[in-house]
């Protein structure tokens, strides 16, 4: 498949979104009239730095407000076009896009719209250009793809075909199936674009929140699959406007968009797949190996330069340190099947973070093939003839993600590099495992994080919350396996959480499960934990919201532990202190209870905050 992306995506100049996108491995381009009219490179050299690059110039655009006009306007709007073909000429581009009239537009009958467009084609054809004719989803007249593509059939004419946009279709929750029944020599162009379900105008819906494929909702495997019935094989192209990515780093978005498509070909072949067809089309939707679903957490770890409140605090929950390892500066704490890895490195002055996932897998090489394949940066670690070999790579936030060989009984064997196991000790914390881990996401890379975690490790995104905070608004988005042995929660938090200097600000955290947390909460008092303190007020709400049994009540006070439940089951669970960045959670669930407490959220949120405003 051509794959391709509109300098509108991209922050920066033209050159350096040319740059970037040959860099990130794109075959062509659509150039933005904006980008080129505010360059310093003339046409020419536009022309010659794309073939350096080894980029197509695939599309000119945007041509806007042609057809449906007065006979004065259309003789003005043909010397426009004219000047765009001459222009395109110099650029080396043989194709324009023209958006359906949404400003200027006084007549609407069809004879007329066609006839226009026929005076349209013949210019073009005179230049060697094709025009590809788009239906906006807010056209005056003509808002609907299969209008626009009646309207080029009825020009009849080889310069005038149509252009396919996704979000102009599955914004208007326009049906794709028609797409099969469409010449395919009459498709000139197709641009992609995924959204988030908004309830907002579709003009502001498109101008600010697209994203790019796998980060927002729409159908775009069913649209890639129609799409390859028709036996197009010409570029499938990105076009999204958002305002986030046109400020982010040009190079890491490219890459992000990249991504994109490369994930957009799979489902778009696993959707006819699942449709019977089992032939090649000329549109080849290359796939990635397959793997399943990781399995389970094998370990989480935690960087800093100074590990010892981090270890007096993991000593107070019930960890037992198994030791140093024999080659390097890390050491290893369990509990259970819970293992945390603390490791002594990086700068003087780094506070405790969460650096880096360990995640069971059936096939480390296989699952780690996937990830490099889909534009993930890897980050092998240095291993003696005799230890484990970790596959890893960096995750958009920076925290590396290693794939680990997954033994059914939880069992790890990298961890005999740390020495002996210790003998078995029962205890609250007996089975305790990792229920989930909480990373905060830079505003800028939330959406691609998303995409990163689904696609890279078929991770399931569930619909994301907004949680209340005395500095504003948290996102959370939970991502998941279907049996929940692998939960990733990413918070979105405020801009004034997320800069401090060279540490992390926003807190992240990683949450144990227990079998009995009021025991583990009492055997850790006892060992001197500094719980986070909740506040009276909320066990007055609890007894109000839950008719709890008195003396329940009073351990749950006792102990500062928080309480939810649902018609599925209840869920128990409490905090630590912060160390750094880090601090930890411990959990019960009872029953079927799936979530994590969300009623619970603003009050760590609220009392974490006066923490850290005290402690300035």
């Amino acid at each position: 498949m051509h794959t391709g992306i509109a300098t509108v995506c991209l922050s920066g100049t033209l050159q350096e979104k040319m740059a970037a996108c040959a860099k990130a491995g794109f075959d062509g381009i659509e150039i933005f009239e904006q980008d080129l009219v505010t360059s310093s490179m003339s046409p020419e050299e536009v022309r010659r730095r794309a073939a350096d690059l080894g980029l197509t110039l695939d599309l000119y655009q945007p041509f806007r407000d042609f057809e449906g006009v007065d006979d004065g306007l259309l003789a003005a709007n043909l010397r426009r076009a004219d000047a765009k073909f001459e222009l395109m000429g110099r650029l080396g581009i043989d194709t324009i896009l023209a958006c359906s009239n949404v400003a200027t537009a006084t007549r609407g009958d069809d004879d007329v719209l066609a006839g226009q467009l026929s005076q349209l084609a013949r210019r073009a054809g005179g230049h060697g250009v094709k025009v590809a004719y788009e239906a906006l989803a807010w056209g005056r007249y003509v808002n609907d793809y299969e209008h626009a593509h009646r309207l080029v059939q009825a020009v009849d004419h080889p310069n005038l075909g149509t252009c396919l946009d996704s979000f102009h279709i599955l914004s208007r929750d326009w049906d794709t199936a028609p797409i099969e029944k469409m010449e395919a020599s009459k498709i000139f162009f197709v641009q992609v674009a995924d959204a988030p379900k908004l309830s907002l105008d579709v003009l502001s819906w498109s101008r600010h929140y697209r994203v790019f494929p796998g980060e927002g909702q729409f159908e775009l495997a069913k649209f890639m699959g129609h799409l390859a019935r028709t036996g197009y094989d010409g570029a499938v192209s990105l076009e999204i406007f958002n305002d986030v990515f046109r400020q982010s780093d040009v190079e890491r978005t490219a890459v992000d968009a990249m991504r994109s498509l490369v994930w957009l070909q799979e489902q778009g072949a696993a959707w006819l797949a699942g449709e019977g067809e089992t032939g090649r089309f000329p549109l080849q939707l290359d796939t990635l190996p397959r793997v399943p679903e990781p399995t389970g957490f094998n370990f989480a770890e935690i960087k800093a330069a100074d590990t010892s409140q981090l270890e007096t605090l993991l000593g107070q929950l019930g960890f037992s340190p198994r030791g140093s390892h024999r080659t390097k500066d890390v050491r290893l704490w369990t509990m259970g099947q819970a293992r945390v890895v603390l490791s002594q490195s990086g700068p003087a002055a780094a506070e405790p973070a969460i650096s880096a996932v360990g995640i069971d897998v059936e096939n480390p090489l296989l699952a780690s093939s996937r990830a490099q394949q889909l534009k993930a940066p890897a980050v092998p670690r240095k291993a003696q003839a005799d230890e484990e070999v970790f596959q890893g790579f960096a995750a958009p936030d920076s925290t590396e993600i290693f794939l680990c060989q997954g033994s059914g009984d939880g069992t790890a064997g990298w961890t005999d590099e740390f020495g002996p196991a210790p003998a078995g000790r029962r205890g609250p914390g007996a089975g305790a495992v990792i229920d989930h881990v909480n990373l905060a996401q830079p505003w800028q890379h939330f959406d691609e994080a998303v995409l990163f975690y689904s696609s890279a490790l078929a991770l399931t995104p569930q619909p994301f919350a907004e949680v209340p905070s005395p500095t504003g608004l948290v996102r959370s988005q939970v991502m998941d396996t279907a049996d929940r042995s692998v939960r990733l929660v990413l918070n979105l938090a405020p801009l004034v959480q997320q800069v401090d200097g060279g540490n992390k600000a926003y807190q992240e955290h990683v949450a144990f499960r227990v079998d009995n947390l009021v025991a583990t909460a009492r055997a850790a008092k006892k060992r001197g934990l500094r719980f986070l303190r909740i506040p009276a007020n909320y066990y007055e709400d609890l007894a109000a919201r839950f008719d709890l049994e008195t003396g329940f009540l009073d351990t749950l006070r006792e102990l500062d532990l928080l309480y939810d439940r649902d018609p599925a089951g209840e869920f128990l669970h409490f905090y630590t202190a912060t160390v750094g960045s880090v601090f930890l959670e411990m959990v019960e669930r009872r029953g079927s209870y799936d979530g994590y407490g969300a009623p619970n959220a603003p009050v760590r949120h609220a009392v974490q905050y006066e923490l850290r405003r005290d402690s300035c």
